[in-house]
């Protein structure tokens, strides 16, 4: 007899009220791990989710001082002005410039930095290039974009006195007054803040590889390079399609205080991305529906581009979130 095909009470298969009570059973003996979470669910239904009920102004010409329905109605205009605007298309243009230069820039050092600091055998020189690799991460951005505004300095920053000790140029470059640098500059800036901090994941997957498969290559003859191309590098990969499609949903964040802090009017132009539009229009000119739409927009995007990458890497059978 199939017991999945007998019913209690004509209304609950045997083989799911087996399923629930033990969930329920599993439930109980992690009641102190639930009870944990509690003020955590709570924190995100409070600052995550219960602010989207705001999405709602995207859809209206908002007026501050107006009752909620006392607000006029105006559908998809603020979508409509979005993508009619020359200013937002030049800003999502330059968000996506500098989010692809931090996506490449910021895998490729991470996931380097991870393998040569693996190689390195002495414990306290390797913990100690952690330690100061780690520190760049937990500096305000207003630090960091002062030393870059002190490095690019054309009176004592390193770089000009480096390049004209060199005979590269003959005069020191203002850096910060040519568009065509300053999505460079914002990306080795977020490479120098971030790097340690994101080889963190790589090294602690690598650290997970079993040492019987180097001691393998060695006895077949295999050098350092070639252990990493045919042992390190397929065993965290996993790990790096994780961490790209991650990435690949936040292309829309390419940040707010480094452009911030780093423009000026003469790289207006490629200094603007979608947040800072945000906190003109949404804040700035008072014109809180537009900012929303926008804020919107960027969350539609993130997400529609998760679910493609993610279908990509079950295509492809690699690794993926869901």
């Amino acid at each position: 007899m199939n017991l999945s095909n007998v019913k209690i009470n004509n209304k609950i298969p045997v083989s799911r009220l087996g399923q629930k009570d033990s969930i329920w059973k599993r439930m109980g003996k992690q009641k102190e791990m639930i009870f944990m979470t509690i003020p955590f669910v709570i924190y995100a239904l409070v600052f995550y989710y219960a602010p989207l009920a705001g999405w709602v102004m995207a859809f209206q010409k908002y007026k501050p001082g107006k009752g909620w329905f006392e607000q006029v109605w105006c559908g998809l205009d603020q979508f409509k002005f979005l993508f009619s605007d020359a200013t937002f298309l030049n800003v999502l243009r330059n968000t996506l410039g500098m989010s692809i230069i931090n996506l490449i820039l910021g895998f490729i050092c991470s996931i380097g930095f991870a393998l040569i600091l693996n190689e390195v055998r002495q414990i306290i020189s390797k913990r100690f290039v952690q330690t100061i690799s780690y520190l760049p991460h937990f500096l305000s951005w207003i630090i960091v974009t002062g030393i870059v505004l002190d490095v690019l300095s054309t009176e004592t920053g390193i770089i000009n006195q480096v390049l004209v000790h060199l005979n590269i140029i003959h005069n020191p470059i203002n850096f910060l007054a040519h568009p065509k640098y300053f999505w460079w500059i914002v990306g080795f800036s977020n490479v120098w803040k971030e790097t340690g901090w994101g080889s963190i994941i790589y090294l602690a997957s690598i650290s997970a590889i079993s040492p019987d498969l180097y001691e393998a290559a060695s006895i077949d003859g295999a050098n350092r390079f070639q252990k990493i191309l045919h042992i390190t590098l397929p065993s965290i990969k996993p790990t790096i399609f994780i961490l790209l499609i991650i990435n690949i949903g936040n292309i829309l964040n390419a940040g707010f205080e480094v452009q911030y802090l780093l423009g000026n009017g003469l790289v207006l132009s490629v200094s603007q991305t979608i947040d800072i539009f945000v906190l003109k229009y949404g804040i700035s000119l008072s014109n809180y529906s537009l900012g929303i739409a926008a804020g919107i927009f960027k969350s539609a995007i993130s997400v529609i581009l998760i679910v493609i990458a993610n279908h990509a890497a079950k295509v492809a059978g690699e690794e993926r979130l869901f």
